[in-house]
Parts: C-alpha cells; structure tokens; sequence
C-alpha cells in the first residue's frame, strides 16, 4: 500500500454480521483518484444539496450515499430504494405510501419510503429506470417537499435529503426522452462520478485484503493472504464488475485455496493470466499498488499520442527524484538504484544541474584546496 495515500476503509453498518455475499461491503480509498472523489463527497455532505451519484454497476454508490448521510444526518433513518426494481402500478404506493383501500390489496394504511426516511436520507438507486409517468411526480414532491399518499388527498410535509444514483448517463437519456430535463437539473445538483476499480487500480490489492479478512475470518482461517502471483493477476484483470465481483472472486479464491494462501489458480478469472499490461519486469518487481497506478498514467499518456513521451517520463523521474533528494546526487543515484555518473549524466541532459554547482566539481575543488 501506497505510504503516501494510506488507505480510508468506509464500511457498511455492522458489516462484519451481514451474511449477504452479494453486495459490496466496503470502499476502500487508497488510490489518489479516489481520494480525490471521497474529499468532494466529504465537501459536499456539508450541504443539503441534492446528489446523483453517477458509476457502473458495483462501484459502490450505495455506501457512498451512506458516507453521505453519516456525516450530513447521523440521527436519521438511511433508506435505499431501488426503483427499478418495482413495476410501474407499484413505484408510487412504494414512494409515497398508500390509504387502506386505495387498491385491490391495501387492507391498511402504509407510509412510503419518503415518510420511512423521514429526517435522514433517501437513496434512490437506478433513477434512470423510473418510469417517465413516475418522473413528473416525484419531481413534484422534490420541489414541495411535500407527498401525498395514493388514496389520500392530504399533503404530508417531509423532510428528506434525497441521493440519487445512476449507472446510465441520464443527460442522453434526456436527449433520447427516457428521462425529464427538469428532473434531471432537479436531482444533479451536486454530481459525483464513482470511478470504476480499473481506473483506481491502487484500491484493487487493499479491497482484496479487506475480503480476505473479512471472509477468512468467517472461514476460520488465521491470516488469509495472496500469493504474488494471484495479486498480480488481480492487478492484471479489468473488472468490469467492479468492487462487487472482486469481493465475490476472493471469497471463492478463499473457498478452494489451500490453508488460506490464494494462488493465482484458485481465482478462476476468466482469459485472464499475469501476462496483462501489469504483468512482466514492472508487475515481478514489486506488488505494489504505486506501480498499478503508474502503469494506468503511462497507459493514459500513450493512448493521448503524447510526443516524446519516453523522454518526458524520464526527465519527470530524474526532476522528481533530484528534488526528493534535495539536490544530492548521491542520495538521488541511491533512491533510484543506478550509478551516480548515469544521474549526473542525466541531470546534465535535462538542464538540471544550471544555477546548482555539480557534486563532483565541489569534490574537486575540496581535493585541490
């Protein structure tokens, strides 16, 4: 783990006791790039604005709702709502609540997930598969801040801080009807975007260990570990399931491992071997996740058709390592593992050593004083 960016671990609410293998338990923020979105979360929790929260499937927008409400209203209820897992004739009854015999089934009254969240947080997960009949009205109630119940015809106050979530672009689902514009402006108030794990690939070995832990412990074993060739293959893989299926492959690499040690074998990755864009000389010479981040920069820059890029990464090493060394060529030759002429060498190239006397001639002079 990167010493420069320890690791934040958020976890679910009492994770450890949950026995449900299915949902993602934690985020973990070691990554720059997601510690940069965790500072703006944190920025904006301060506020009662509304949030859409935009990612792929299994980034992780529930917790980060969680984040949100554990910091903007502690003392209130989190409800987390998926609405696209509710038919349209259902969607509002479930919302807004319903009056003893509104329809064919309500023997009683029943509030909805408004009334239920009443001063804390509402997530709604999956805005973008509300139906558009749906759409209208509960921008109705984000403007009032006020439901009313199928049935009923009495306006009930609430005070609700609403998070929504999306893994669809919503702004060209506007574009194509699927989704209201006024809606849309309503409820991305303050967007934050999730990144997905292969764009945090310093997240990718802590959540790894977080499971092992977590999972090894339910399994009785005394610390579970990976071995360096399954972390590397971990690094080498693309998750396009996110954080959700990296906590379901270590959990199964755990399951058919052998006293707790994860081989590569064990992971069962799909057409994935440690031959990957982290695989070779970088990924051997050392599991890190500094180096799976570096390694996703240079594949950044070489997409761009950045020019002289093999020249610019060397003088970005050789200025970052001179400065970290505070201009002592010795040190820096040490830290970077080479020679001290091929430094100086270097240096000399990049037009580093102007306006600063060369180690070696201060060398010379103190021999002929």
């Amino acid at each position: 783990m990167s010493e420069l960016h320890p690791a934040k671990l958020l976890p679910f609410p009492h994770a450890g006791d949950s026995r449900s293998a299915a949902r993602s338990r934690a985020l973990v923020c070691s990554d720059p790039r997601a510690l940069d979105v965790l500072r703006q979360l944190d920025r904006i929790a301060g506020s009662d604005a509304t949030i859409l929260l935009v990612g792929e499937t299994g980034t992780g927008k529930e917790l980060a709702a969680r984040r949100v409400h554990e910091q903007s209203r502690p003392n209130g209820a989190f409800v987390a709502v998926n609405c696209g897992a509710f038919s349209e004739s259902l969607i509002e009854a479930e919302l807004f609540g319903h009056e003893a015999g509104a329809f064919t089934g309500a023997q009683q009254a029943r509030a909805g997930w408004f009334e239920t969240a009443q001063g804390g947080t509402l997530f709604l997960d999956e805005i973008g598969d509300m139906p558009l009949s749906m759409q209208v009205k509960l921008l109705r109630v984000l403007q009032e801040r006020q439901v009313v119940r199928v049935g009923s015809r009495k306006p009930l106050a609430v005070d609700v801080r609403v998070i929504a979530g999306t893994n669809v672009d919503l702004q060209a689902a506007v574009d194509a009807g699927k989704f209201r514009r006024d809606l849309y402006y309503r409820v991305s108030v303050a967007p934050v975007r999730l990144l997905p794990l292969r764009e945090r690939p310093g997240d990718i070995l802590p959540l790894a260990r977080h499971f092992l832990e977590l999972y090894g412990r339910r399994l009785g074993l005394e610390e579970p570990r990976l071995s360096e060739a399954a972390a590397h293959t971990l690094l080498a893989y693309g998750w396009p399931g996110n954080i959700r299926e990296l906590e379901n492959v270590v959990q199964f690499g755990l399951i058919m491992s052998s006293q707790g040690l994860v081989q590569a074998a064990d992971l069962r990755l799909p057409n994935c071997q440690p031959s990957g864009p982290l695989a070779g000389p970088l990924a051997m010479a050392a599991g890190d996740e500094a180096f799976a981040a570096i390694a996703h920069d240079l594949r950044t820059l070489l997409e761009s058709g950045h020019p002289d890029l093999y020249e610019q990464v060397e003088r970005v090493l050789i200025n970052t390592a001179f400065e970290h060394c505070q201009g002592n060529q010795v040190h820096t030759a040490r830290r970077l593992g080479v020679s001290r002429n091929v430094v100086r060498a270097q240096l000399k190239r990049f037009g580093l050593l102007s306006g600063a006397r060369d180690d070696c001639e201060v060398e010379e002079t103190a021999l002929t004083a």
